[in-house]
């Protein structure tokens, strides 16, 4: 599904998401992901979607990280993040009821606390919106735990940064998140930078590509 190319403002990009939104038959909601690796600027992104389009919200693959008892049992606290430490069985149940929604219906989503790093259930709730931007960097990945996640989007788009611009995003993140910076270096070499590796391989299950260039976007 091809939608646009060139540099576009968020104003432009929005402005395609609801065309697209607009032809929803019935009281559908209309799903567009947002994948890509950690530190490409998803959230950023959906964030400036929601306001831009007034009538749209966040659902947000980062709630269902497992807690941090879960992962520490299973001694993957270090690996946090990677395919494995995620509720992927859950996250394709809630999408599936996200999916067969009315506009209108209650549909609870969990958030991700990062001052706590831990999930919160139910933080927040889909009701009147007619869009929903599912933002994570899982969303195209074509394994059996993650695979059925495309089919139940409308649209998906890839969003991308070179990998420098990413570890230095990530050694910031991890640093305001408590590590040391030897902390934040060794989870970004160890375990972010390969997940972007793994989520670069699914690009191509996107629709389109993109880019931040300045506050704008080269979509392709």
């Amino acid at each position: 599904m091809t939608w646009a190319s060139g540099v576009l403002s968020v104003g432009e990009l929005a402005q395609l998401v609801r065309r697209r939104a607009r032809k929803q038959p019935g009281n559908r909601r209309f799903l567009l992901g947002l994948a890509g690796p950690p530190g490409a600027g998803k959230s950023t992104l959906a964030r400036r979607l929601v306001d831009e389009l007034g009538d749209a919200v966040v659902a947000p693959m980062d709630g269902y990280h497992l807690r941090n008892e879960v992962l520490i049992e299973r001694d993957a606290r270090a690996r946090k993040g990677e395919p494995d430490t995620f509720d992927a069985a859950g996250f394709v149940a809630d999408l599936r009821t996200l999916r067969a929604s009315a506009i209108g219906d209650e549909v609870p989503w969990p958030t991700f606390d990062r001052a706590i790093d831990e999930p919160t259930p139910a933080g927040v709730i889909v009701r009147d919106e007619p869009i929903v931007i599912v933002e994570g960097n899982y969303l195209l990945l074509n394994d059996p735990a993650w695979a059925p996640v495309r089919g139940l989007l409308d649209g998906c788009w890839y969003v991308d940064a070179p990998h420098h611009v990413l570890a230095e995003r990530l050694r910031h993140r991890h640093v305001v998140g408590g590590r040391t910076p030897d902390e934040a270096e060794a989870k970004v070499r160890n375990s972010d930078l390969r997940n972007a590796d793994l989520i670069a391989s699914s690009r191509h299950r996107a629709d389109q590509v993109l880019v931040a260039v300045g506050s704008q976007y080269r979509m392709s």
